[in-house]
């Protein structure tokens, strides 16, 4: 299960409006055959990539190792895989789905191969979505539920504040020592990640001053993908150029705000700035996917007051990158 934890926390946010989830095949003799995760909205869910791993490495066919259309997968897995899964277990952060959207439903793959084992360590918080557990009792899969359940509602977080209305986190860059000026700090791997995540948001946030100083673009380029529209946190929108790239990009939408009362009340949105930015908005930012950078230069340093939980940690290329919660207490 940790396996899987690790996996979904790769595409945390990458996923929206879905929820993060990951997914590990063991074998009858205890063998780890697959890891894998949801990567998109309206592509295969974890459990349906995972198990298609696993068929091809206990298969050797590999026709279907780099399809990712969930309605294919089902159908050519049930046809495909025989009696490969009898002794498997399958275990799934998130209550494997029982109903059909975009994509097929879950739990009526996994009890057409005849998975031995489901392990969940999440209930799904979709009442749309949710029943999966039964369905597979049901068909007499033996049914496990709440291993690392903790970590695994974690994962769901954004997912359960933007169903009910928004998820804000806060992006920033560093060096060792806390530097967060000065040109660019990140890597390019850690940029690139920043960019998926514009592609897919409601609204990116921005900090007046950051737009004077560093006249940014605030684009989607490094993926080719489109850009998010904007929101610039200002009390004195005449101060800034018209002429920063970021007001040139075409179907984008500029819009103004003077305070924390006129953000949107639903989506997915995240903040971009300085210091002055993350202190005006503290109260209400949810996480913060903190970027560090594994060097030392002169340049100003972020000094608030505020503690924060730690998350999840992982690796960018050289970056470390953090996910936190903002202690508000």
């Amino acid at each position: 299960m940790r396996l899987a934890i690790d996996e979904a926390w790769n595409y945390q946010l990458l996923t929206y409006p879905n929820p993060a989830v990951g997914a590990a095949v063991v074998s009858g003799h205890g063998e780890l055959l697959a890891v894998n995760a949801h990567k998109q909205a309206g592509r295969a869910h974890a459990e349906v990539l995972a198990i298609r791993d696993a068929y091809v490495q206990l298969s050797g066919d590999c026709e279907l190792a780099e399809c990712d259309d969930a309605h294919r997968l089902h159908h050519e897995l049930v046809k495909r895989a025989g009696s490969l899964f009898s002794q498997a277990t399958i275990y799934v952060t998130l209550e494997p789905c029982s109903h059909t959207g975009k994509t097929p439903a879950c739990a009526d793959l996994i009890a057409a191969l005849g998975f031995k084992r489901v392990v969940i360590g999440a209930m799904d918080p979709n009442p749309k979505a949710s029943g999966g557990a039964e369905r597979l009792k049901r068909v007499g899969i033996e049914v496990i539920q709440g291993v690392e359940s903790k970590a695994c509602n974690l994962l769901l977080e954004p997912f359960v504040k933007w169903q009910s209305g928004r998820f804000i986190f806060f992006k920033l860059a560093q060096t060792m020592n806390g530097v967060i000026d000065g040109g660019v700090i990140s890597c390019k791997r850690s940029r690139e990640w920043v960019h998926q995540v514009r592609s897919r948001l409601d609204l990116l946030v921005i900090g007046g001053n950051t737009v004077r100083i560093d006249r940014p673009t605030l684009d989607s380029r490094l993926i080719g993908s489109k850009a998010p529209n904007i929101a610039i946190l200002t009390h004195d929108p005449d101060t800034i150029d018209p002429t920063i790239p970021l007001f040139q990009v075409p179907n984008r939408k500029v819009s103004w705000i003077d305070s924390i009362d006129t953000l949107p009340q639903r989506g997915l949105i995240m903040v971009e700035g300085g210091a002055g930015t993350l202190e005006a908005l503290q109260n209400v930012i949810d996480w913060m996917v903190l970027f560090v950078a594994p060097f030392i230069k002169e340049g100003t340093c972020y000094n608030g007051k505020k503690n924060f939980e730690l998350l999840h940690q992982a690796r960018m290329d050289r970056d470390a990158m953090l996910w936190l919660k903002v202690n508000h207490g």
